[in-house]
């Protein structure tokens, strides 16, 4: 199992310290460091400095790392166009040589939207968008150098496109569509993605998932065997008690709640409870770290969880 740190800049952070954590999980040996992409705080803090762009960031953070992957859970179709996604995602490709995933889905914050002056179409037209931004991007990505792409659909049109640049990737970065919707997002990631993320469910809920995930395989005439299966779970682990409550305290959280929604204990216990997800399914595991300034909560993980996860 591959555990990943996974982060949430929009509740309060800088890009030093997105650095200070993408540089320290690359050299404690975690998988990859991924981004949340919104524009708006959620529950405690006051999300100081302010919103960060999600590809601007991992832009910058392509080139002060050297080999650890770099992605978004998730981007939300609402923010961008898929054309100009496609270009940006293809260039923050070439600047990490190769290591970026776009995790990308249908949007949900409605308040984002409207704080920053973005259009939030109904649920449904979200889902139509979404599927034709994951027709367009792989299909600009995939298209051979001189030919030219074009797409015409209900929301988007695109009419000979030189489909350039291309990702240093080919076809195309990993695509990871995330959610726990019981139709269209394991239809959505059988047809287009190379991983479905569950992200905060129980084991026994993302194996429900991934089983739906490898049904659409199946039916799509794809080798389940070919989709990366993986969860996001919140993080709190301490060696001491009064540690364990320190960190849930730290988060605006309290340790009892996040026993019942994420990975909370010991090492020991966070060992076990991943069991529980390797046992399911998952292959890969995004941590969510809420407290960016706790560097020493990484390195504990890395000495005593992670060694024990390399052979599920």
């Amino acid at each position: 199992m591959e555990l990943r740190v996974f982060t949430e800049p929009q509740q309060g952070a800088t890009y030093d310290q997105l650095v200070a954590v993408a540089t320290t999980a690359e050299r404690l040996g975690y998988g990859a460091f991924f981004r949340s992409d919104h524009y708006l705080a959620m529950g405690p803090g006051d999300g100081l400095p302010g919103p960060s762009d999600a590809w601007i960031t991992l832009a910058g953070i392509a080139r002060e790392t050297e080999w650890i992957r770099l992605g978004t859970l998730v981007t939300s179709a609402t923010f961008r166009l898929p054309g100009p996604l496609a270009i940006a995602v293809a260039g923050v490709d070439a600047m990490s040589g190769g290591r970026v995933e776009l995790g990308i889905g249908a949007g949900w914050f409605d308040a984002e939207h409207a704080a920053y002056g973005i259009p939030f179409p109904p649920t449904r037209e979200r889902f139509e968008r979404l599927e034709e931004q994951l027709e367009i991007i792989t299909g600009l990505w995939s298209t051979p150098e001189g030919g030219r792409f074009d797409h015409r659909g209900t929301h988007y049109r695109l009419e000979g496109s030189p489909a350039l640049p291309k990702p240093v990737q080919h076809p195309g970065p990993p695509v990871i569509v995330g959610g726990v919707g019981p139709h269209k997002t394991p239809r959505l990631a059988a047809r287009f993605a190379a991983e479905l993320n569950v992200p905060f469910a129980s084991p026994a809920d993302s194996g429900a998932q991934f089983e739906r995930a490898r049904a659409a395989c199946a039916e799509l005439g794809r080798d389940p065997a070919t989709l990366v299966r993986s969860v996001a779970q919140t993080l709190c682990c301490a060696e001491r008690p009064d540690d364990l409550e320190r960190r849930a305290a730290a988060v605006g959280d309290s340790v009892e709640r996040l026993r019942e929604r994420g990975l909370c204990g010991s090492p020991a216990e966070v060992v076990e409870r991943l069991g529980a997800f390797a046992e399911a399914g998952a292959s890969r595991v995004y941590l969510q770290v809420l407290d960016l300034d706790d560097l020493d909560h990484l390195a504990l993980v890395a000495a005593e969880v992670m060694p024990a996860c390399r052979d599920w």
